[in-house]
């Protein structure tokens, strides 16, 4: 048996610590994970148990939450961040990075931040979790994926204007993240030879020129060259006909362009039930793939599925990579 999932509370005023107990009703005994963070933000009437090492976390009483407790300088209201506890939440992923470094966990699941809390409470000087956690783990590139069982999508630029989208998909971002993808898949989920699909910036993967030039003039020579080498590429594809189910069954992982080229067909496919994971750090990584929702905080109806996806995820990625 591997050792136990770590997960971090995220930000005590948002769904994080309610979905948390939630994800360990539903999964009782299937997957044994641990709490980080101060059991006083759990629901009130929350059935926890309080332990020192990861390890007590595989024989605990399935019907309690085995909380890692981790001190934040404040109590937390729902859907009220405060910026006293910012340094609870820093500690917190530090804490189950520490652990899943040292064996103790064998992933970490990551329950959602708020950046500007972060910033303004601690001067948090990351742009988010995936650069921290890079940081963290010694690392200075890694890829965001969206997976869910019919799909799994990689964003190539991320968080940008559409503006400035052309100018940032330069040929070595694009190699990079096909290169970390394909070592990502191989390693964590068991795909020695991914079949990856690579999109197209313009429409219709840019027609032959007449809609773009950016696939002729760099994205076919590129994509050539790494075929050359054994990658199993295709593309560029006009996104708009790739996400379709036949199509889907064509490959393993689809590289897109931009951020909504990538995060709306997943997410129209599964909304509830897609997992963010980070490729390339040296341990495994998921996350729900939703935010805070402060504004659905304290109200018993947050939706715990893409946080039991991802902890489902998480586990299977560590055994894949022990394996």
């Amino acid at each position: 048996m591997i050792a136990p999932v770590a997960l971090t509370s995220g930000d005590p005023a948002g769904v994080g610590p309610e979905i948390a107990v939630k994800a360990r009703a539903l999964l009782g005994a299937e997957l044994p994970f641990f709490w980080i963070g101060d059991p006083r933000h759990l629901p009130q009437g929350t059935a926890f148990c309080l332990i020192s090492d990861p390890g007590e976390a595989l024989t605990a009483d399935p019907a309690l939450l085995p909380v890692l407790a981790q001190p934040f300088a404040a109590p937390a209201t729902p859907g009220q961040p405060d910026l006293r506890n910012a340094a609870g939440v820093i500690a917190a992923i530090e804490r189950a990075v520490a652990l899943a470094q040292s064996g103790a966990a064998s992933a970490i699941c990551t329950a959602p931040i708020s950046k500007i809390v972060l910033k303004e409470g601690a001067g948090f000087a990351f742009p988010g979790h995936t650069e921290f956690l890079a940081h963290l783990g010694g690392v200075g590139r890694v890829v965001m994926m969206l997976a869910c069982p019919e799909l799994r999508v990689v964003p190539v630029t991320i968080h940008i204007a559409l503006a400035d989208v052309p100018a940032a998909l330069t040929p070595g971002l694009l190699e990079e993240t096909i290169r970390i993808t394909a070592a990502g898949l191989a390693r964590d989920f068991g795909l020695k030879a991914p079949r990856i699909a690579v999109a197209g910036l313009n429409p219709h993967a840019g027609e032959g020129g007449a809609m773009g030039h950016e696939e002729d003039a760099m994205m076919r020579p590129l994509l050539a060259r790494l075929a050359a080498e054994g990658f199993d590429l295709r593309g560029p594809m006009s996104a708009d006909t790739m996400f379709h189910a036949r199509a889907r069954a064509g490959y393993d992982v689809a590289i897109c362009a931009y951020h909504d080229q990538a995060l709306i067909p997943i997410k129209t496919i599964d909304f509830a039930g897609g997992v963010n994971v980070t490729l390339g750090l040296p341990f495994v990584r998921t996350s729900p793939d939703h935010g805070t929702a402060f504004d659905i905080a304290g109200k018993d109806v947050a939706d715990p599925a893409s946080l039991v996806a991802a902890l489902r995820m998480a586990r299977d990625m560590a055994l894949a990579r022990a394996a």
